[in-house]
């Protein structure tokens, strides 16, 4: 599937494999690898009451293959994160961002150490802050977007690294979204990022650094063109939505 693209296949490539259930976890990883996207997703029966499926990353392809939720309005997806809520609106699917496992400001030590990491000076980070919703992310914050295109990062193991700045008023897209982690001991950048940019506006919103509605674009490094919606509703939880297309359909045997 093509997520978070804006047109044909720029977006994060995600595979799906709709019947998980009997895999082991060394059977989904070893799919995954011999895949080589930037994930490969399970739907699994949900083992939690008020699920309607149980998965690892947000889909579409549970819908599109006849599932039916409980709640017309409203799927309920289990994952590691917990319940999560799934809806659509004017062509989008969105999700509910989950709240932070750990939030908070960063030590200024560990903020030195990524400054060496992104390449630039202490001085250019605006602010950091603990975004951790699964994966680990810090989220740093840089004066532009045109500083976020710039980097050049040499990420450290271990590190999962997201990076925003902001576009001048009026511009398509409020800020720039870049993801870094390391893979086989180099770094690596992801191309669209749901989570990042969920624990991202829950940072940002609050902080009043950013205002909801907003469209963050992630990708344009790496060749892709990435649009992530984001919205926040009257309660003040934080909606992360995008385009999705199932591009490629077939069986494997697992």
């Amino acid at each position: 599937m093509d997520v978070f693209g804006s047109t044909p296949f720029s977006g994060n490539p995600v595979a799906t494999v709709l019947d998980g259930a009997g895999l082991t976890t060394a059977d989904m990883q070893r799919f995954a690898h011999w895949t080589n996207l930037s994930e490969t997703t399970y739907v699994l029966p949900p083992d939690e009451p008020g699920a309607d499926y149980q998965v690892r990353i947000f889909t579409t392809a549970w819908p599109e293959a006849g599932g039916r939720p409980a709640d017309p309005d409203v799927i309920v997806q289990q994952c590691k994160a917990g319940l999560v809520q799934l809806r659509r609106q004017e062509g989008l699917l969105s999700f509910a961002a989950p709240p932070p496992l750990r939030a908070g400001e960063v030590e200024e030590s560990l903020i030195a150490d990524i400054a060496t990491q992104l390449g630039i000076a202490r001085s250019e980070i605006v602010a950091a802050q603990w975004a951790d919703n699964g994966p680990g992310w810090v989220a740093v914050l840089l004066d532009s977007a045109q500083d976020v295109l710039d980097l050049r990062p040499n990420v450290a193991p271990g590190m999962d690294l997201g990076v925003a700045g902001f576009y001048p008023a009026g511009s398509e897209c409020a800020i720039e979204v870049r993801a870094f982690f390391t893979q086989a001991d180099k770094t690596a950048e992801d191309p669209v990022t749901g989570s990042l940019n969920a624990s991202l506006a829950q940072w940002l919103v609050a902080a009043e650094r950013i205002a909801a509605p907003y469209v963050a674009s992630q990708g344009t490094a790496v060749g892709r063109r990435g649009r992530v919606h984001v919205s926040a509703d009257s309660e003040g939880t934080i909606w992360i939505a995008g385009a999705t297309a199932t591009k490629i359909v077939g069986t494997v045997e697992l």
